[in-house]
């Protein structure tokens, strides 16, 4: 099977490109921006009847759009989110390789939902900042292109390789810094919110078998439980050998106003706290039809993603 990978040198790229270079059935070509990419292309300026002429050559007949900005204005990230999904879908349907799409979406696209619900793809989609909205008109892109395509909405990836930026990346940092320098005390603020933490590893299985599948739509790919950041900085803690003091610099308010710039009230209204990714203060996946359509379970859990995250923490101590 020949596969054209798009985003090979990414978070979640690399992992899948792992993957699908581990299947012998498997012919893999990386396309992307960088020089280590098997061809240079820039999806967010780069013409669809460039990429169709590419398309017709190498008659892959899988297509993995791994690639996109998690960051940036609202301009950077529908240049690299929806423009260039728009870019993919309009070559595919000009060329004659009938390749399946296989597109990486992620749980911002939904936006807040209900504390101690669970969310399944037939949720109304009410994304809450840039970032969601941008993928969210990529689904959309995908969804309506007529094209063999399914879209793997991915709640909040762990493991080895998590950017520092990240919720899980921000802990690891500020605990290394407090082992360092021998601090007993790590102050941590915005530990009241939840997530769907699901490990990169089971991220690429998930697109290894939606690749192989006849799955369409959209698919959540996530674990299927909620986990406050709270616990995570406890268990990360506990797998670091931390035996300071953890301490939360504010409380969750009971009722959250997305995107309010501190966590303070509001004209004397309630508190407010801002979520950069625009889902409110809990996030969890449905994730039946993922075990049904494509005969797919996250194996990975929390601990064993918090552990390889601390260990590339450590490796800067």
């Amino acid at each position: 099977m020949r596969v054209l990978l798009i985003g090979a040198n990414g978070y979640l790229g690399r992992f899948v490109a792992d993957r699908l270079l581990a299947d012998p059935a498997v012919q893999l070509t990386a396309l992307g921006r960088g020089d280590d990419s098997d061809v240079r292309f820039d999806l967010a300026s780069g013409s669809p009847g460039a990429l169709t002429r590419f398309l017709d050559a190498v008659h892959p007949g899988v297509v993995i759009n791994c690639a996109g900005a998690t960051r940036g204005g609202a301009r950077e990230l529908t240049r690299h989110n929806t423009v260039a999904v728009a870019t993919i879908c309009e070559a595919l349907r000009r060329s004659g390789c009938g390749a399946r799409l296989v597109q990486l979406g992620c749980g911002a696209e939904y936006g807040p939902s209900q504390p101690g619900s669970s969310t399944a793809e037939d949720a109304v989609p009410r994304p809450g900042g840039p970032y969601g909205v941008s993928k969210l008109a990529a689904t959309e892109l995908v969804l309506g292109s007529g094209l063999d395509a399914v879209v793997l909405r991915v709640f909040s990836p762990a493991g080895p390789g998590t950017p520092a930026g990240s919720p899980l990346g921000r802990l690891a940092e500020a605990m290394r810094r407090a082992m360092q320098s021998g601090d007993g005390e790590l102050k941590l603020g915005g530990l009241g919110v939840q997530r769907d933490f699901v490990d990169v590893r089971d991220v690429a299985r998930a697109v290894h078998a939606a690749s192989l599948s006849a799955a369409q739509g959209v698919v959540n790919i996530g674990a299927g439980r909620a986990v406050r950041l709270r616990d995570a900085a406890a268990v990360l803690a506990r797998v670091a050998g931390y035996g300071g003091a953890l301490h939360e610099l504010d409380q969750m308010p009971s009722r959250a106003v997305i995107g309010h710039p501190r966590g303070e009230p509001d004209h004397g209204g309630p508190a407010v706290y801002p979520y950069p990714d625009g889902c409110g203060s809990w996030q969890q996946a449905d994730v039946r039809t993922a075990r049904d359509r494509l005969g797919w379970r996250p194996r990975i859990n929390l601990e064993e993603s918090l552990a390889d995250i601390w260990m590339e923490a450590a490796c800067r101590i």
